[in-house]
């Protein structure tokens, strides 16, 4: 854990579609290996499609808003980190 970074918290979960919002404090690129920690949740994974506003796209910068799939139930709150 130690060499990670705290890069923004969840902000909303859409559970039908698996997708969190997610309020970033730092960039984040499609390929980075994402931890997300809060309640019962703590797992990794691989952000493979990131959007701002149903658009696609590539990487985000500190203050966006995101939307990411995740593998597993967020809530808000939860703590998001970078490998």
């Amino acid at each position: 854990m130690a060499d990670e970074q705290e890069i923004g918290e969840i902000s909303n979960f859409f559970e039908h579609v698996q997708v969190a919002a997610l309020k970033l404090t730092a960039p984040l690129k499609i390929g980075d290996t994402i931890h997300i920690k809060g309640g019962e949740a703590d797992f990794e994974q691989t952000v493979d499609s990131m959007q701002i506003d149903r658009q696609p796209i590539e990487k985000a910068k500190k203050g966006d808003e995101v939307g990411i799939k995740v593998n597993e139930k967020v809530r808000r709150g939860y703590k998001v980190y970078k490998k």
